[in-house]
């Protein structure tokens, strides 16, 4: 029996045999790009979390993990600045080549300003991989270098995505009925709106 938060779910996008599928054909193109070369994968906190864990388990080849978490803040048309308020340390990026995951790329300027600023920070190498491309979205000049799916510009949920912290747990990614998130009220508490 489904419980109810499976009611406020529009229509899946993608099942869980999808998402399986989805994330050994982006483990074996990772694998064979990055060879014998070891890595760390940097997941972006909250929402990267599953799709991290899955894909790691899937990649045939040496890492590391680290976890980076970041908030823009914005006010009108500007881009805002970047609040880092977890980092990785200096010797899990100094001359390490980096593999930068999250759940989805929207705006693009999340990703964009953590690409640039490990590199700043002396990053070998930084490539970027998400799970959901959302590429309708997008403000700044970024496509990711590995991408799982891509999803039309709509609410999605699930395997990691959220609405108000919630809906993360769901084993399949679905489009939010509107009914749910048309408050006025709860506008700003959607999670990854503009990464």
């Amino acid at each position: 029996m489904l419980g109810p938060m499976h009611n406020d779910i529009e229509t899946i996008l993608f099942s869980t045999e999808e998402i399986l599928a989805g994330l050994i054909r982006l483990a074996e193109e990772i694998t064979r790009d990055f060879g014998d070369e070891e890595f760390t994968v940097v997941g972006v906190l909250k929402g990267s979390v599953v799709f991290v864990s899955d894909l790691v388990r899937n990649l045939d080849t040496t890492l590391e993990m680290a976890f980076v978490s970041a908030s823009s803040y914005r006010s009108g048309t500007e881009s805002g600045k970047l609040d880092l308020t977890f980092f990785p340390m200096d010797e899990e990026i100094t001359g390490k080549r980096i593999l930068l995951a999250d759940d989805i790329l929207d705006t693009g300027r999340t990703m964009f300003a953590l690409k640039h600023e490990l590199l700043a920070r002396g990053a070998a190498e930084v490539k970027t991989c998400v799970f959901l491309d959302k590429p309708s979205r997008r403000s700044v000049e970024l496509e990711a270098d590995y991408r799982c799916f891509e999803v039309e510009d709509l609410f999605v949920v699930g395997y990691g995505l959220d609405y108000a912290g919630r809906y993360r747990n769901l084993p399949y990614v679905g489009d939010l009925k509107p009914s749910v998130y048309e408050s006025p009220a709860d506008s700003s508490k959607r999670e990854g709106v503009s990464a």
